[in-house]
């Protein structure tokens, strides 16, 4: 059957009206699916037929009247141009049609509702209407006019053969209540017509585009609304709506969908709502109940009215709106059913999930385990960490089983401890209300001790590690036991006394599993290296473990225990990419916490390599992406490091001021609070306060003594308290410390010697003073500190000056800026002699100790002339100059002219 556009169908109804006028009686059934013109094709061919002095009549038909008996009748009654005689003649007779079946009694013939006597005379009344001018008659949506009024106009078509009548009505493509009556009494007629409209083609869409957005707008929108219209016209204004207003579909291309489906079948409807929450059509026949041929024709006229492709909405605002259009309750069911349906398919555990969740009271037994599973497989990927916590709230509601709670809010405190530690605190009570009724043990209890003292519950945490001491211990038990025996011994190392003890060969990961006997490994690595200090081993174990790690595979614990192993074993360079690579990680899983965790400790790194600036800046990330009372005893860990890297900067942080506060007393019983110590006390002797510098630095030490956690590359607290020592003028007991350090780490660390060397010398002889400086310099370069590496130099420089040799220590500054521009620590800088070129360090040191004659010889020589070239400049002999220039060797230590100052003296 041929497709026409608007154009068309005006023309074949022009020429039947032509037709109509000379005596030609003809009928036009329009069809089309949803919104392909129809209406406008039908109300344009109204005005024009007036227009040319038909008595043009028109009616809609509506889903409110079916019920009304000639209701649509009445409308072209009522809203026609009729001569009052004509006007008098039809009203009189509708008022008898209405009254005929009560008066026609039991024997009266009827069609419908109306005695057929009443059809025959409406039919004649407006025959005669005809034989006076054309008539035109126009009915929109046929197929929701009453049945009276449809069987009185299909009376009125067999009859108007010879009359000056057209009849155009309109009704929506294999519409199930109006095809058989229209198709027997309209279009089978020889002097009838069917006009099919279609959709917009893509030049259609360009062209109606054109007219209201202009011309380079339509070209380059066109493709893309007809592909999400299919040619729909109504869906193509909405889409132009949205897409001045919000650039892409939004809410009146939903409304516009509505719109179709309200127009639509009924049947087809609800086939589109089931689609909205299944996504496709492929359970629609076992969710409705339904024959599979009604879903068939309803995803046809759905495809048709350009809503779906390939059984999908075009666009999620489509299956939004119809989503949003239903009431929760039928929501809810429709989901319901839809999750027993993918269940009993097998689908996905996500699937099915997804279907629970929006059903949101999963009443089957099934149901838990499946929320469980789903919410596993959303933690490994990159974006799954609210959904697995939705999973897991619903199944923890759903549950009834104790010891399977508490299974579930342990899993639940894991997930949300990937967004932020502090939004799990909720559960934390729940956690040690059923340890205490013995259905939360093994594993899970571990996990509950760490969030306790994680938030500062010191006692609750030894209470709960307490319990699991008494209780028998499974295999799997035992191998996460192992993992928290390591991982206490190097983060809280006073509650390793409360773990259970553990045989040889558990405790060596006998039994293990991969994941468990992974986390095992690294928190050994990083005990060693705080143990017993770095070594090529345990970088190795370290590695090793980062190579095979995945955030969504393994915990988080595993992964920064290794990374801290080789930060804390002076391995930056190699820890520094691992860092990076995961912390990208973290932030594209979308786990904020993770992110957190991880920046701080590259901030770390970058404290220690020296960059203050990037030190600052992630640590600084880690506060913003959760807050300061969600990090818990950790915070110490990263104000610690604030601290330390604005002690080197010679800036206060305002950031520091709001997060100190927060920080738990508890944190004393963590390595944690050995690193804000250190940073507190790196800050006070940067600002003056070496006597508090001191009591901090010592308490530390203690610490670490008491804890077994007293290696340098950590913390070389002495080295600092040496510090403050030289400045309190106790420089004795300060080299005593340093010996101490240096006896204690021997050449392991070049770092830690190298800073040890600058302490001895500052706290020494001044003879000593640059040997000691320069053997510092070249441990720190080896280090990789760079920030200790200036404050070495800055000593150096001083040192250079002191004993006369200015042009050193002008060379030696000019690296000591540059050192100090790249660390952020410019305050460095400003304690040197002089500024920072040539000029100053002349005008400083050099004229006052040159006579004039030697100034000038000096300058030429600097300048690259020849002792010949300068005799001659000067008309000196070249003997003189060579005397002027050993006296100015000697004056400035210098060995060679390439080492003169570069200025005009």
């Amino acid at each position: 059957m041929a497709v026409h556009n608007q154009r068309e169908g005006m023309a074949l109804l022009r020429a039947m009206l032509d037709e109509a006028a000379g005596g030609q009686g003809r009928g036009a059934m329009v069809t089309g699916a949803i919104a392909t013109g129809k209406s406008e094709l039908l109300y344009g061919f109204a005005d024009l037929a007036a227009g040319r002095g038909a008595l043009t009549l028109t009616a809609m038909g509506a889903p409110s009247e079916r019920g009304l008996p000639l209701g649509v009748l009445s409308q072209l009654v009522h809203n026609a141009p009729l001569s009052a005689p004509h006007r008098s003649v039809a009203l009189g007779l509708l008022q008898e049609a209405e009254r005929a079946p009560a008066a026609g009694g039991p024997d009266a013939e009827a069609v419908g509702n109306i005695d057929v006597r009443m059809v025959d005379a409406l039919s004649t009344a407006l025959l005669d209407m005809a034989r006076e001018c054309p008539l035109v008659i126009v009915v929109d949506d046929l197929h929701h006019a009453d049945r009276s009024s449809q069987l009185c106009l299909a009376y009125l078509a067999r009859r108007s053969r010879n009359a000056r009548l057209l009849m155009v009505v309109s009704v929506p493509d294999d519409h199930a209540q109006s095809r058989g009556l229209l198709h027997a009494e309209v279009l089978r007629r020889p002097h009838c017509r069917h006009i099919r409209l279609g959709h917009l083609s893509p030049e259609g869409v360009r062209e109606r585009l054109a007219g209201t957005a202009g011309h380079e707008a339509a070209a380059e929108l066109a493709a893309r609304f007809h592909e999400l219209s299919g040619g729909n016209r109504l869906l193509v204004d909405a889409l132009l709506d949205d897409h001045q207003t919000a650039g892409a579909p939004a809410e009146r291309y939903g409304e516009a969908v509505l719109g179709c489906l309200h127009r639509a079948d009924p049947g087809a409807a609800v086939v589109a709502g089931v689609i909205a929450v299944l996504g496709s059509p492929a359970q629609s026949v076992p969710m409705l109940r339904v024959s599979e041929a009604a879903v068939s024709a309803a995803v046809r006229a759905l495809t048709g009215a350009g809503l779906l492709l390939d059984g999908r909405f075009r666009h999620e605002a489509a299956r939004s709106a119809v989503l949003a259009a239903m009431d929760d309750a039928e929501r809810s069911a429709l989901h319901r059913r839809a999750a027993e349906l993918t269940y009993q398919d097998g689908a996905p555990a996500t699937e099915v999930a997804g279907h629970l969740l929006l059903a949101g009271d999963p009443a089957h037994s099934w149901a838990v385990p499946v929320l469980e599973d789903a919410a596993e497989h959303a933690l490994r990927r990159e974006d799954g960490v609210e959904p697995a916590i939705e999973y897991l709230k619903l199944a923890l509601r759903s549950c009834d089983d104790d010891r399977r709670r508490a299974g579930i809010a342990t899993r639940l405190v894991r997930a949300k401890w990937r967004i932020n530690p502090g939004i799990s605190t909720g559960h934390l009570a729940e956690l040690a209300a059923a340890l205490r009724d013995g259905h939360l043990g093994g594993g899970d209890a571990v996990v509950l001790a760490k969030a306790l003292l994680w938030h500062g519950h010191s006692d609750d945490a030894r209470d709960v590690l307490d319990r699991l001491g008494g209780s028998a211990l499974d295999r799997e038990t035992m191998a996460e036991l192992a993992a928290a025996h390591a991982w206490f011994r190097t983060g809280c190392p006073s509650f390793v006394a409360h773990l259970p003890p553990l045989d040889d060969e558990r405790a060596g990961g006998a039994g293990h599993s991969l994941g468990a006997g992974r986390r095992l490994e690294a928190a050994e690595a990083l005990a060693r290296t705080l143990a017993e200090g770095p070594g090529e081993d345990t970088a190795a174990t370290a590695e090793r473990v980062l190579r095979s790690a995945r955030l969504d595979e393994m915990s988080l614990d595993t992964v920064e225990c290794a990374l801290l192993a080789l930060t804390y074993g002076d391995r930056t360079d190699q820890a520094a990419p691992w860092c990076d690579a995961f912390v990208a990680e973290a932030a594209a899983r979308r786990a904020p916490s993770r992110q957190a965790r991880l920046s701080a400790i590259r901030a770390e790194i970058h404290a220690r390599s020296g960059d203050m600036a990037a030190a600052v800046r992630d640590a600084r990330q880690a506060l913003e992406l959760i807050s300061p009372e969600s990090w818990g005893v950790a915070l110490g860990g990263l104000l610690g490091t604030l601290l330390r890297a604005d002690a080197a900067t010679g800036r206060q942080d305002a950031f520091l001021a709001r997060a100190e506060g927060a920080v738990p007393a508890a944190m004393l019983e963590t390595r944690f609070g050995l690193q804000y110590l250190y940073g507190k006390a790196r800050f006070h002797l940067a600002t003056g306060q070496p006597a508090q510098a001191l009591g901090d630095l010592r308490l530390c030490g203690e610490l670490m003594e008491q804890w077994g956690l007293d290696v340098p590359e950590f913390i070389a607290w002495r080295l600092d308290a040496a510090e403050a020592l030289i400045r309190l003028d106790e420089a004795d007991e300060a080299r005593l410390l340093i010996k101490d350090q240096r006896t204690r780490c021997g050449f392991r660390s070049p770092r830690v010697h190298g800073v040890a060397l600058r302490l001895l010398a500052v706290a020494g002889e001044e003879r000593h003073r640059i040997g000691l400086l320069r053997r510092s310099a070249e441990l720190l370069e080896t280090g990789g500190d760079r920030y200790e590496l200036a404050r070495t130099l800055a000593d150096l420089t001083h040192a250079h000056h002191a004993a006369g040799e200015y042009r050193r220590a002008w060379l030696v500054g000019r690296r000591v800026r540059t050192l100090a521009e790249e660390c952020d620590a410019e305050s460095l800088a400003v304690t040197l002699p002089y500024g920072g070129d040539a000029a100053e360090a002349g005008s400083a040191t050099v004229l006052p100790i040159l006579s004039d004659a030697e100034r000038r010889v000096a300058t030429l020589a600097a300048d690259g002339y020849s002792n010949r070239e300068i005799s001659s400049k000067l008309f000196i002999t070249v003997s003189t100059v060579e005397q002027h220039l050993t006296r100015i060797y000697r004056k400035l230590n210098v060995t060679r002219r390439t080492e003169l100052p570069l200025r005009q003296w």
